[in-house]
């Protein structure tokens, strides 16, 4: 039963939000338009501002969802984690468009905030600043999940790791 909570975090993030949306709006694949990423930061810049929010809010739904879900059922922790991993594998490789999709940043807050809610919303509003400033997307989800990592500096190891790793690689990506 656990390990359907991890398909079903992957299914949650392989749900291709961005490419339904430009298909509807546009006809178009959004991985055939601007930066030819899957992700809400496209999609705002090629479908439009309030499009390119509600893609990043669902994007950051999927990644809560299944670890809410997984939480539900009281998986335990490395269940809960592996679910989180396999959201966001699912955004960045959705087995639904021949596993080529976004970075993941949206999905991986999404994770973030269901898991360390008070660190995420803690580091908000100076990382809103930091878009303001700077107008680079990735760069501020970088500030966002490195900064809300920073302070679960008080839990485990190997969740400190998790709350690192995750983060990088949707920043790498």
């Amino acid at each position: 039963m656990q390990w359907f909570l991890v398909l079903g975090g992957y299914i949650f993030g392989a749900f291709p939000t961005a490419y339904i949306f430009s298909q509807k709006l546009k006809g178009k694949d959004i991985r055939q338009m601007g930066d030819r990423n899957m992700g809400a930061r496209n999609a705002y810049h090629e479908l439009g501002p309030k499009i390119g929010i509600l893609i990043f809010c669902i994007d950051t739904a999927k990644g809560s969802l299944a670890i809410l879900i997984a939480r539900y059922f009281e998986a335990p922790q490395y269940i809960l984690l592996a679910t989180g991993v396999a959201a966001v594998a699912g955004h960045n490789w959705p087995v639904f468009l021949g596993f080529r999709g976004g970075r993941g940043e949206a999905t991986t807050i999404g994770i973030l905030l269901a898991l360390i809610p008070e660190s995420i919303l803690i580091v908000a509003v100076p990382t809103i600043a930091v878009l303001l400033i700077k107008k680079n997307v990735i760069l501020t989800s970088a500030v966002l999940l490195f900064r809300s990592c920073l302070l679960t500096g008080g839990c485990r190891f190997k969740v400190f790791w998790y709350f690192t790793v995750l983060p990088c690689r949707s920043w790498w990506r």
